[in-house]
């Protein structure tokens, strides 16, 4: 498992599946001869994405950003049509620190599409429990309320057993909320309506967990957004002002689905000066 110490905070990758998508609609309108370039595809035009949380941490606490793919919840069919070539393994990953999902204090949610939120619960019985049953859950109101009251496009990602089993837990805010000292998750829409990323700060150390609204290096550019965006327009937006502000303060950037890269440092000109590379099995 691959880490990062920035200031007082800890981060290490965990695994929480992979899948592989279009790479058309990862791009979006972006031509297959310039993101092809960047990031690389099979021979269905298909790219690999991590579906890694990251665990955090910080001052005593374990904290989960993101929750991965989940085991035994899709059908086979949507794992045909979603490319999903292996289910999570968070609870080995947790193992392999001593720990396990119970001594996870809070998660962090940017959003609860299916592919970041299916870790959250499990099969039981007849139904699903809370995989992190003593953890409080931080999503913004915009984004849980859509999760509960999805619309015509949305029923398709914000799935009942995703969120049922978990409601007691949930702690949503409205457009900024001080996790601890340093951190803030914000609101910023873009890939959903109620969208969300992660700033720490702590003396002349920044990182920014940017989620799906830049899901890997290659979406580094600021018009390169995803045709699975909601919002796109703010998509562009949101990544233009916080790339900026990031570059000035030379911040890591780090990824829940790079398949390459676990972060990146950016100058003040967003060259990257720094890296901290996926370790990749011959499996794969």
């Amino acid at each position: 498992m691959e880490t990062l110490q920035i200031g007082r905070a800890k981060l290490t990758w965990l695994n929480g599946g992979v899948n592989f998508l279009d790479g058309g609609a990862m791009f979006g309108v972006v031509p297959k001869a310039l993101w092809g370039r960047k990031y690389p595809y099979n021979d269905k035009n298909q790219i690999e994405l991590r579906t890694d949380p990251i665990l955090l941490q910080i001052d005593g606490k374990n904290y989960l950003i993101e929750s991965g793919m989940g085991n035994g919840k899709l059908t086979d069919k949507q794992i045909r049509n979603f490319g999903v070539k292996e289910e999570s393994s968070v609870d080995g990953s947790l193992a392999e620190l001593g720990l396990t999902p119970d001594n996870i204090d809070v998660v962090l949610m940017t959003h609860l599409h299916f592919d970041h939120a299916c870790g959250l619960t499990k099969p039981a019985g007849d139904g699903y429990v809370s995989v992190f049953k003593n953890a409080a859950i931080y999503v913004s109101q915009v984004e849980w309320d859509e999760m509960r009251h999805p619309n015509i496009r949305s029923a398709n990602t914000y799935w009942e057993m995703n969120w049922q089993p978990i409601q007691e837990q949930v702690n949503p805010f409205q457009e900024e909320l001080t996790v601890t000292d340093g951190l803030k998750m914000i609101h910023t829409g873009g890939h959903s309506d109620g969208h969300s990323i992660l700033v720490f700060e702590e003396g002349d150390t920044t990182w920014i967990h940017m989620a799906d609204n830049m899901p890997t290096h290659a979406h580094q550019n600021k018009l390169w957004v995803l045709a699975y965006d909601d919002y796109p327009v703010t998509s562009v937006h949101q990544k233009e002002k916080w790339m900026d502000y990031g570059y000035r303060k030379q911040a890591w950037y780090t990824f829940y689905h790079d398949a390459y890269y676990r972060a990146i440092k950016f100058d003040e000109s967003g060259h990257k000066i720094d890296e901290v590379e996926r370790k990749r099995y011959e499996y794969e």
